[in-house]
């Protein structure tokens, strides 16, 4: 089999950031919730000359240099981002117009001539999938073509100021060195997936007619203290055709389009939609597995077991702590170990159990949050939690958010802190 996997990654974060004590005295928050109940201890935040392609830039910057790399030789450079900055060109390509500069007096101007490049954009897995993407490219070329790509991940983690997810807001950049016969992690070609077309989270684009703008500006003429005579936005409305502003963006045609960097969300529903979906991803991981003959249920050690870190998306440091009971419970459901955690904490509730109505899912819903919690207040829990997931944790609290990035950084932050801690990892599986 193929042998294909990162090789190297390097990050670059802002050096700028907002303590989270600060933050919590300056909104009347407990910084105790903030910090004990989800980890977070401090956020990156943008200069004001860096966004998604300087950070971006940075990364791969650090990731050719540390590995004297030839530009001309890196055949991809694939940009997971929900911080696009054109609505058309891909924000890689902004990326690969600064390297060209950094590199042309030493490797010539077309250096990256040859370079594909391109964004993908799907929430936080954007640059998961632009490491599925370019794993395959890899493994389809064999040994012999030796091919090499880089996928990145940067983002600026923005949410509405006052709003409930302000103090997950983070930002920063990475690069990740894929290739044959990696030194670091080698990626086997089966992958969980879940898909669901919830929206929990988006970013919509939103239209605004003329009428609505002209009348909120006599709005606010009114609140400061003008007089606004009767009719005048009608008037504006019937001159503004033949007026010196008909070619203004704002009112060139008849709807303004808006975009906004801030996401339209609901924590607690996003929250539900996380657990499933990774529930979900785990149980077709494990249907593959068993098909293709990689696992065995009935002689094998179970697969959470078996994984020595786990790696999630972190939106915040404790989500995956908060989330992964639903796993820990799908994977133990049928081991007398189990038995012994429900003795303790009741049984599960099941949909079956409660009326199949808007109100009895929500009821449903919200016994089974109780029962996560439950769950992972078990000594079973914690220590697993400590074994595998903690290491994952630590950068993701003095950092924040980092959108498609957060699971590369929680990957980081596990092999960093082994090394530094001298645990020989070599050999181990990662889930």
């Amino acid at each position: 089999m193929v042998s294909v996997g990162i090789d190297d990654i390097a990050i670059h974060f802002p050096r700028l950031y907002f303590d989270m004590e600060d933050f919590a005295k300056l909104r009347g928050a407990d910084f105790g919730k903030l910090n004990r109940g989800l980890g977070l201890a401090a956020m990156a935040i943008p200069d004001v000359h860096e966004d998604t392609a300087t950070m971006g830039a940075n990364a791969v910057r650090r990731l050719i240099d540390r590995n004297g790399m030839d530009p001309s030789t890196i055949g991809r450079i694939y940009l997971g981002t929900e911080s696009a900055l054109d609505g058309s060109k891909p924000t890689a390509t902004y990326i690969m117009d600064m390297l060209e500069q950094r590199y042309a007096p030493t490797h010539g101007k077309d250096c990256f001539r040859n370079c594909d490049v391109v964004d993908l954009t799907f929430a936080c897995i954007g640059a998961v999938d632009a490491m599925h993407n370019t794993l395959d490219w890899i493994a389809r070329g064999g040994e012999d073509k030796d091919r090499v790509g880089i996928v990145v991940f940067a983002d600026n983690a923005k949410y509405d100021i006052g709003s409930s997810g302000e103090y997950t807001q983070g930002a920063g950049g990475g690069a990740i060195l894929i290739r044959h016969n990696p030194r670091l992690l080698e990626i086997p070609d089966i992958w969980g997936v879940s898909t669901m077309p919830v929206h929990d989270f988006f970013k919509p684009r939103r239209e605004v007619d003329t009428r609505t703008i002209v009348e909120n500006v006599l709005d606010l003429a009114r609140e400061s203290g003008e007089k606004v005579r009767e009719g005048l936005a009608e008037r504006i409305l019937k001159h503004l055709p033949r007026s010196s502003k008909k070619d203004d963006v704002m009112f060139e045609n008849p709807t303004l389009q808006i975009h906004k960097d801030t996401p339209v969300f609901d924590g607690q529903y996003s929250n539900r939609c996380y657990s499933e979906s990774v529930k979900q991803a785990f149980i077709n991981f494990r249907f593959k597995a068993i098909r293709e003959g990689r696992y065995d249920p009935e002689a094998d050690e179970i697969l959470t077991e078996q994984w020595s870190r786990i790696i999630v998306h972190l939106p915040y440091a404790f989500q995956g702590k908060r989330m992964f009971p639903d796993v820990f419970r799908h994977d133990r459901r049928h081991l007398p170990m189990w038995e012994g955690i429900v003795s303790e904490i009741g049984p599960e509730p099941f949909p079956e159990d409660f009326p199949d109505t808007p109100e009895g899912l929500e009821e449903f819903e919200k016994a089974n949050d109780s029962y996560r919690r439950l769950i992972s207040k078990t000594a079973e829990f914690k220590q697993f939690v400590d074994e595998r997931i903690e290491k994952t944790t630590r950068a993701s609290s003095l950092i924040g958010n980092q959108y498609t990035g957060s699971i590369f950084l929680a990957l980081m932050s596990s092999m960093e802190s082994d090394y530094i801690e001298n645990v020989d990892m070599t050999g181990e599986k990662l889930g």
